[in-house]
């Protein structure tokens, strides 16, 4: 078996990252990500190096707040270049559309982007903000991710 080389190597970093094969092949650098998504998953040295980088990559309560403050403050200027302007299967896989939590293209053939709620994001980064300082222990991510979920959904009812 063959090792890999650096491109690969991005590649299941990226994949071990954000889970997403197509993503992690454009953030690598691949000319076609999705065809060499598929190519990469199907190797074994590429899902063995997945599996290492997972085990050393564990999500950390830091990514989770770096994943809010990007939903918060993040750049729309991509979904709407997607919206406003003509651009080729390439251009897409390039864009920056993490912000974007559906797109639609309705009977009328306009298009539809809805973005996430930068409102909530600020408020679960709020929340756990506050639930780390007043705590003399300090919360597991997911004890900290609870919470902020039950305080948003506690706000969404009343």
């Amino acid at each position: 078996m063959r090792s890999l080389n650096a491109k690969e190597k991005l590649f299941c970093r990226y994949f071990a990252e954000i889970r997403n094969g197509r993503e992690a092949a454009a953030a690598a650098g691949f000319a076609i990500p999705k065809k060499a998504c598929e190519k990469l998953l199907s190797k074994e040295a590429v899902l063995k190096e997945i599996e290492n980088v997972s085990k050393i990559r564990a999500v950390s309560f830091d990514e989770i707040c770096a994943g809010y403050r990007r939903l918060a403050f993040g750049s729309c200027a991509d979904a709407l270049k997607l919206l406003l302007t003509e651009i080729t299967d390439d251009e897409i896989e390039r864009l920056d559309i993490f912000n974007v939590s559906e797109i639609k293209r309705p009977k009328d053939g306009a298009l539809e982007i809805k973005f996430f709620d930068r409102l909530k994001a600020l408020q679960c980064l709020e929340e756990i903000s506050r639930i780390s300082l007043s705590s003399d222990e300090p919360l597991s991510f997911y004890q900290a991710l609870e919470k902020s979920a039950e305080a948003a959904s506690f706000e969404n009812e009343v």
